[in-house]
């Protein structure tokens, strides 16, 4: 299921994510701080692309845990809290300039916000507490979760001594802080529907949109893999790497 968007190639996870794409009321865009793929340009690229695709379109770049990843990554606190505020000035700027870069979006909506700014939000608060409850009793969500961390964490973390309980600790956090938007963004931002956009498949998103129990995303709450179409890569290759 690969479709052509002018420069992008989107894959959406399941037909059900394909209806909710093709549907085009809303699409998020989460954008991972220290991260060179989120470059003013790309981000240009996506804005022209998604505000001719989707009614509104939301950025939203994770801010949560970020010192606390640092610090448990060996920094001092003092520095890893600097460096922290550094990464997150720099990625709102480059999405603020590739935004403008963009141009007038037409009729489309489109926003950028810190994740920080849901924290007091009761829908956000409440699927947040969702997965903190299933990251403790569901030995399959835990489990994706854990993937989540190894794939994060490979290359930051020492190779003789591995990942640390800390280090799995703030790692855990940061994606407990985002997953609520991959569950129910509608119900956060209000939307009739909406697609979660990341370039690259991660872990945990086969088990958010399989049937069954456990912790599942919204039946209005879609996923797509979006790249630059000639990028490398894709959905089974980012499917093997998951």
């Amino acid at each position: 299921m690969t479709l052509i968007e002018d420069t992008f190639t989107v894959r959406p996870l399941t037909s059900l994510c394909r209806l909710l794409w093709d549907e085009g009321d809303h699409v998020l865009i989460g954008v991972s701080p220290g991260n060179s793929y989120f470059n003013a340009g790309r981000v240009a690229e996506l804005t022209r692309w998604a505000t001719r695709r989707f009614t509104a379109v939301d950025f939203v770049y994770a801010d949560l845990h970020v010192a606390e990843l640092f610090a448990a990554l060996g920094h001092a606190p003092e520095h890893a809290a600097r460096r922290a505020a550094k990464e997150l000035k720099a990625v709102r700027r480059r999405v603020l300039a590739g935004v403008e870069a963009a141009g007038p979006p037409g009729g489309a909506r489109i926003r950028v916000r810190a994740l920080s700014e849901f924290a007091d939000d009761p829908a956000y608060a409440l699927l947040h507490r969702r997965v903190r409850h299933f990251l403790a009793t569901d030995a399959e969500f835990r489990k994706g979760c854990d993937a989540m961390v190894e794939a994060f964490l490979s290359g930051k973390a020492d190779p003789a001594g591995g990942i640390t309980a800390s280090q799995r600790t703030a790692c855990l956090d940061y994606i407990a802080a985002e997953l609520p938007f991959f569950l129910d963004t509608p119900g956060i931002l209000g939307v009739p529907s909406s697609v979660s956009c990341y370039h690259q498949l991660i872990p945990l998103t086969e088990l958010l949109y399989a049937k069954g129990g456990g912790l599942r995303a919204a039946r209005n709450q879609g996923y797509a893999v979006v790249h630059p179409a000639d990028a490398e890569g894709g959905y089974e290759h980012d499917r093997r790497a998951a």
